[in-house]
């Protein structure tokens, strides 16, 4: 009898959900719970970084800043409440359930639309050179940026407009966090936060590469191929091209990553609801978060430099925010 109610999630309650926890299971939630710390703090060395230092205050490191954002309340926010629903038992209450969906699918939305925002970016910044301190200014930016997370938050609400509204009603028992999506809103949003998205950062990014490709030959053989591919015969500069490089890597393991979104997709389109089966679909969706400053860390030396600043509390010196760290 001890036995049947640890099993349970509320032993007091006959209706109460069962736990979903073995020893392997809890191993697996421990890793889930170091990749969310991981997560969160990963993601504030790139916000302090960027926010500190002036001689990263650049067009494209604003929208690094806004996807370390977004990253780190993934990790913050989300990565916790899925390893509830990992394991089972979901304790907060049906209102933070439908919540959870909503600030989960929000997040997504926004972390789609940074990426595309970054690939019209490296695009013009690669494909339009002479053009691009002129079409892509800070004040430009932030107004995008705003645009983003607005119609994020929007379209977010209109598709899960519903969830508050049935919280509890698909919960087969007490503990449970399970929410209704009609078939047309699960399309309606694959289709604006995916697959359209998605087509616009592949298409782009495959302009991108040609050019840089080109441009690398060029640099080889001496001669200036790249006039072929970019608009006015103008080169773009060899540092664009590596962020572009650097920031291909981060959208190749975005689109690798959200693949799996449409899994989650499929699977609400066949059973009409939206819970734990998708949980570790969904981890791999926000994994994403987490592996986006570990890249940083790996190819650019200024987060490297920046990070050493921060860890050993240099960035408490006076003008310290004027350090070289490029």
């Amino acid at each position: 009898m001890i036995m049947e109610e640890a099993e349970l999630c509320f032993p007091p309650l006959n209706t109460s959900c069962t736990k979903t926890m073995r020893p392997r299971s809890v191993l697996f939630s421990s890793l889930l719970t170091f990749i969310s710390v991981l997560t969160v703090v990963l993601n504030l060395l790139v916000i302090i970084s960027i926010s500190h230092f002036r001689q990263l205050h650049t067009t494209t490191n604003l929208l690094v800043f806004s996807l370390a954002v977004t990253d780190f309340l993934v990790g913050l926010l989300q990565m916790p409440t899925e390893i509830l629903l990992y394991q089972g038992c979901w304790i907060l209450g049906d209102f933070l359930c439908a919540v959870n969906f909503l600030v989960g699918g929000f997040l997504i939305s926004v972390s789609v639309g940074n990426m595309v925002l970054i690939s019209v970016d490296r695009y013009v910044a690669i494909c339009d050179p002479m053009l691009y301190s002129t079409k892509v200014t800070p004040k430009r930016l932030q107004v995008s940026i705003c645009l983003c997370w607005l119609f994020s938050a929007v379209h977010t609400s209109w598709i899960l407009r519903d969830v508050f509204r049935q919280q509890d009603k698909y919960d087969l028992c007490y503990g449970e966090c399970v929410i209704e999506l009609k078939v047309t809103d699960a399309a309606i949003y694959t289709a604006g936060i995916f697959l359209g998205p998605i087509t616009v950062i592949v298409v782009l990014y495959m302009r991108v590469f040609v050019v840089a490709v080109s441009q690398a030959r060029a640099m080889r053989s001496d001669i200036a191929a790249v006039s072929l591919q970019c608009s006015q015969g103008a080169k773009p500069k060899k540092s664009e091209i590596k962020a572009a490089r650097t920031l291909g890597v981060v959208v190749v393991v975005f689109v690798l990553c959200y693949s799996s979104f449409c899994v989650i997709t499929v699977g609400i389109m066949n059973s009409s609801t939206w819970g734990p089966a998708a949980t570790m679909q969904y981890w791999l969706v926000y994994c994403n978060s987490c592996l986006n400053p570990l890249i940083y860390a790996c190819v650019y030396p200024w987060f490297r430099k920046s990070v050493k600043h921060i860890v050993t509390l240099q960035i408490l010196q006076p003008d310290s925010s004027d350090a070289n760290i490029l």
